[in-house]
C-alpha cells in the first residue's frame, strides 16, 4: 500500500488513527499499541501477502534472540552470548541473502565454471533490506547490555510501525520506545497533526509531481543508451539524481508526518545532500539513517578492532562503502558505485585532515558532478551500459539538437524546478521544525499540496527504493 494512494489516505490512515486514539482515550493502551501493531502487519501484507509468514517469523525469532542476549549478562556466559549473536546475525543474513543474493552468486558461478544452473528469479520481499539493518542491530545492541528486555508489544511496534517498516528511516530501539511509553503521546496533539499533514503534503508533492515525472522520463532514456544522444544522456542522468532525492526523501517526510499523527517523532532522513561541498558532508546529509547505522555497526567495528592507524582508518571507509554498495542491489555496478563513493568520502577526510580546502563553489560542483556520475552507476543496467553514458555525455559525436530521443522542453522545464528547489530554499524539515506556525497561511499551503496530489492520485507509481 503506497501513502500516495487513495486507499492509504481515505482508508486505512483515517481507521488506523481514529481507532488509535479511541482506545487510548478509553484507557485501553495495551490494547491501542495492539492496533497498531496488527494495522502495520495489514500495512505490510497489502503489498507482500507471500512474504508476510516469513517476515513475521523473523521478527519472532530477533526478539527470541534479543531476549536471550539481555539475559546472558554475566561474564562466564560470554561465550554462549557471542554464539548466540553469530547465529542470530546469521540467520538475517541468510534470509536476506536467499531473497535478495542467490539468483546474483549464480550467475556468477555459471560464469566462472561455464555452467548453466537456472536462476531461481526469487520476487524480493518489499523493505527486507531496510527491516534486516533495523533488526540486526536490536540484536547488536542486546549483545552490548544497550536494551533491555522489552515487552513483546513494544518490540512489535518498534519494528513494525508503518510509517516507517517499508523504506525506513532506520529506527533505532533507544529512539522510539520511549516514546510509545510516554504518556503524554497517548493523547491527541493538534500541533503535532497539523506539522505532520504539513510535512506528509510536501513529501507527496515531491513524489507526486517531479519523482514519478523524472524518473519516467530517465527510465525511458537509461532503457535504450545506444540510441542516446549527448543531450539525452545529460537529461537523463540528471532526471535520475532529482528523482531519487525527490523519491526517497519525499517517502521519508512522508513516514515523519505520519509518525506525528501518533505522536512518534521519527529521526530525519534528508538533510539538503545537494548542498555538501565534498563527499564525506553529502553522506551526513544523504539518507542519513542508514549512514549512521553503516557507521556505527560497521565501520566502527572494524576501526575500533583495528590498530587504528590511517591505512586502517581508510580501509575501514572503503569496507563499510563495500558493504553500502552490496546492500543497495544484487549487481557489480552497485558494487563499483559503493567503492567509487568510498574513494570520494577517503579523498575528502584527507583533505580535511591536511587542513586543505576548496573554494565552496569548485567543491560543490566538482561533488555535485560525482553525485551524477556515481549515480549513473547505480541506475545503469549494467556496468556496460554505464560506460555507454559515460561515452555519450562526452562525445561530440552524439551532440545533437534536433529529434531528441527522450528529452523535451517539459523535461527541461522539470529539471530546472528541480534544481531550484534543492539549491535554494530550506528543506522540508527544517521548516517544519524551524518556521512552520499553526496558522492559516500553513493550513492553506497544507491543503493546497494534498487535494492537487490527491487528484493526480490515479495512477500511483511505486517508490523507486522499493527494489531494495
Amino acid at each position: 500500500m503506497l501513502f500516495s494512494s487513495h486507499n492509504f489516505i481515505f482508508i486505512f490512515l483515517p481507521i488506523t488513527f481514529t481507532v488509535y486514539f479511541i482506545l487510548n482515550n478509553i484507557n485501553l493502551h495495551k490494547l491501542a499499541k495492539w492496533h497498531l501493531i496488527c494495522s502495520s502487519f495489514l500495512f505490510y501484507s497489502y503489498a507482500s501477502i507471500d512474504f508476510f509468514p516469513f517476515f513475521l517469523g523473523s521478527v519472532i525469532f530477533n526478539y527470541l534472540f534479543g531476549t536471550l542476549l539481555c539475559k546472558f549478562s554475566e561474564t562466564h556466559y560470554i561465550k554462549i552470548k557471542k554464539i548466540t549473536l553469530l547465529l542470530g546475525i546469521l540467520f538475517n543474513i541468510s534470509l536476506l541473502g536467499y531473497f535478495k543474493y542467490l539468483d546474483f552468486f549464480i550467475s556468477n558461478i555459471n560464469y566462472v565454471v561455464d555452467k548453466k544452473i537456472p536462476l531461481q528469479h526469487i520476487l524480493l520481499p518489499i523493505g527486507i533490506s531496510f527491516f534486516t539493518f533495523q533488526l540486526i542491530a536490536y540484536l547488536v545492541d542486546s549483545y552490548r547490555n544497550e536494551t533491555k528486555e522489552y515487552s513483546l508489544v513494544n518490540y512489535l511496534l518498534f519494528i513494525t510501525f508503518f510509517p516507517q517498516l517499508i523504506v525506513g528511516p532506520i529506527v533505532h530501539h533507544k529512539e522510539v520506545v520511549p516514546q510509545y511509553e510516554n504518556t503524554d503521546n497517548k493523547r491527541l496533539n493538534y500541533e503535532n497533526i497539523s506539522k505532520g499533514l504539513f510535512v506528509f503534503s510536501v513529501g507527496c508533492a515531491k513524489k507526486i509531481f517531479l519523482a514519478d515525472a523524472l524518473s519516467a522520463w530517465a527510465q525511458e532514456g537509461f532503457n535504450d543508451v545506444y540510441g542516446m544522444s549527448t543531450i539525452d544522456a545529460w537529461f537523463s542522468s540528471i532526471s535520475y539524481t532529482l528523482a531519487y532525492y525527490f523519491d526517497l526523501s519525499g517517502y521519508a517526510d512522508m513516514a515523519i508526518g505520519l509518525g506525528k499523527f501518533f505522536n512518534i517523532n521519527i529521526p530525519i532522513n534528508f538533510n539538503s545532500p545537494y548542498k555538501a561541498r565534498n563527499f564525506a558532508d553529502y553522506w551526513r546529509r544523504w539518507h542519513i539513517t542508514l549512514s549512521n547505522f553503516l557507521g556505527d555497526y560497521i565501520f566502527k567495528s572494524i576501526f575500533n578492532n583495528s590498530p587504528r592507524t590511517s591505512i586502517w582508518f581508510y580501509l575501514s571507509v572503503m569496507i563499510t562503502f563495500f558493504v553500502s554498495g552490496f546492500w543497495h542491489g544484487a549487481g557489480w555496478n552497485f558494487i563499483v558505485w559503493g567503492l567509487i563513493n568510498g574513494v570520494f568520502v577517503s579523498i575528502s577526510h584527507m583533505m580535511n585532515r591536511a587542513n586543505k580546502q576548496l573554494p565552496y563553489i569548485i567543491a560543490w560542483v566538482l561533488t555535485f558532478a560525482g553525485i551524477i556520475g556515481t549515480r549513473i552507476l547505480f541506475v545503469s543496467n549494467s556496468i556496460a551500459d554505464s560506460l555507454v553514458v559515460y561515452k555519450r555525455m562526452f562525445s561530440y559525436k552524439f551532440l545533437i539538437f534536433n529529434n531528441l530521443s527522450y528529452s523535451s522542453n517539459t523535461q527541461a522545464i522539470y529539471i530546472a524546478i528541480g534544481l531550484i528547489i534543492v539549491f535554494l530554499p530550506k528543506n522540508s524539515i527544517d521548516l517544519m521544525n524551524n518556521s512552520y506556525k499553526p496558522t492559516n497561511r500553513y493550513a492553506f499551503y497544507s491543503a493546497a499540496l494534498l487535494i492537487t496530489t490527491i487528484l493526480f492520485m490515479n495512477k500511483p507509481a511505486a517508490f523507486l527504493y522499493f527494489q531494495f
